[in-house]
């Protein structure tokens, strides 16, 4: 009966999943997932007979009970770190389990190699997983410095200590020693954090995808130790879909792993620096009613959702200008740059919050076919993912890089606090162009001005 229930958990996480795959079907799939991931800590629990009947209500009630209180108190511009933090947990978890199953064994000796092998795997991936994330979590927090660190010789520091790692796993499988595990835990928690500390802000999405993948994998490894079929499957499946989402959001950048992992790209700060500012160029100033007005004219806008958005908590306004502008007969779409904001599906998440039509979000080549037809452009705190120099300058950092090409409309509005570049710390042409107007604010209060002008049209 165990193992037909953890099949059926198994089920709930592979429906789960595939659900997962559509704005339309994300709500239901989270919720089948999470009821396959508790059915299986409870039938664990009750089968290992770990603990009563009481622990685990008693449990689940305190675990809901914060995990309400996250759901609101978090704010949307938190979801990252949120994530991130899940993330090393996860990690943390399985490193654990790993290793107690190690401890409490009196006669190592018990342990096939390939065993050994497994939870010292367990052991390495979980202790990176929690270090790295909650250093991503500092950088998004504004705890650390979003720009990468670096220092000379990292690269042969974490050789160094990565050929540590591996003579420890050797020791621990030779000698079974426990001294090796809890080590190998130590030196993996370090190059976890040098591994992330000179990644910029800009490659966080990315760096929360691999770190979620490894978690899976940190799960998977614990589930051979511990010869739970669920957490193996339910790992396996966490880890795959980690990577899959990492390589499509590398190949969105146009930029191989290993740059991203090792490349110190951008500012990381969001606000760039100096050299990449261009003040002294004229941009094309507007109030509400100058944009008010080009709406007016307009037959198709297209909204381009960035991390300013998410910022301003701009996302209700969003759908209130939307909903004004269909009123008149204006059609409306929302263009989605796979690494816009600060995790995967950013916007995605955020534009369901104020239950944003999903057939109104185009991901990025049905979005450039919408903005080569489009009157009017509107970007709401994104810059990067919409830089021409992506596409026509060569010797730009972001060369290649897919972009949301918004200065093919008619008219482009970006509504953005200053000039400051974006954390790739360089500067956008696209905001000195002459079909540009730049509407300097916050974009909730850019938003219900605009709303408002528009009503007086």
């Amino acid at each position: 009966m165990t193992e037909l229930l953890y099949l059926a958990c198994a089920a709930a996480f592979i429906i789960g999943l595939k659900r997962l795959g559509s704005p339309r079907t994300a709500r239901t799939g989270n919720l089948i997932g999470a009821t396959g991931m508790l059915g299986a800590v409870v039938i664990t629990l009750v089968d290992r007979d770990v603990v009563d009947w009481g622990v685990i209500v008693a449990g689940l009630a305190v675990g809901t009970a914060v995990g309400a209180v996250a759901a609101v108190q978090v704010k949307m511009t938190a979801m990252p770190q949120m994530v991130a933090a899940f993330n090393g947990f996860g990690g943390l978890a399985s490193a654990l389990v790993a290793m107690s199953e190690f401890v409490r064994i009196d006669d190592p000796d018990v342990f096939a190699n390939e065993t050994v092998v497994t939870i010292a795997a367990s052991v390495l991936i979980g202790a990176v997983t929690f270090s790295g994330s909650f250093v991503a979590f500092g950088k998004l927090q504004g705890i650390i410095t979003g720009r990468p660190l670096t220092y000379p010789g990292q690269q042969l520091v974490n050789g160094v200590i990565a050929a540590g790692a591996i003579a420890l796993i050797v020791w621990a499988i030779v000698d079974r020693s426990e001294t090796a595990l809890w080590l190998l835990g130590v030196a993996t928690l370090l190059l976890g954090i040098i591994l992330v500390l000179p990644i910029g802000g800009a490659d966080m999405p990315v760096v929360i995808s691999l770190l979620n993948s490894f978690s899976g994998l940190a799960a998977s490894m614990a589930g051979f130790v511990i010869e739970n079929t669920a957490l193996i499957i339910g790992g396996a499946l966490v880890g795959s879909a980690g990577l899959i989402l990492t390589m499509l959001m590398t190949e969105a950048m146009n930029r191989p792993l290993t740059n991203v992992l090792f490349g110190a790209f951008g500012t990381g700060d969001g606000g760039g620096g100096a050299a990449g500012t261009m003040s002294d160029k004229p941009v094309k100033r507007a109030t509400a009613a100058d944009v008010a007005i080009s709406l007016s004219y307009a037959q198709s806008v297209v909204i381009v959702p960035g991390y300013g958005l998410a910022v301003a908590q701009a996302q209700h306004a969003t759908r209130a200008l939307a909903d004004a502008l269909q009123e008149q007969g204006i059609k409306v779409n929302y263009a989605i740059h796979p690494v816009a904001g600060r995790m995967p599906g950013h916007m995605n998440v955020l534009l369901a919050e104020a239950d944003v039509p999903y057939d109104q979000l185009l991901d990025l080549d049905h979005a450039n076919s919408e903005l080569a037809g489009a009157d009017v452009a509107i970007i709401l705190g994104a810059n990067d993912v919409v830089n021409p120099s992506a596409r026509d300058d060569a010797d730009s950092p972001i060369y290649g890089m897919p972009i949301l090409e918004v200065d093919r409309a008619q008219t482009v509005v970006v509504v953005k606090r200053s000039l400051s570049p974006g954390f790739a710390g360089i500067d956008n042409p696209l905001f000195y162009e002459d079909g540009t107007m730049m509407f300097f604010s916050d974009a909730k209060e850019a938003l219900e001005a605009i709303a408002e002008a528009l009503a007086d049209v």
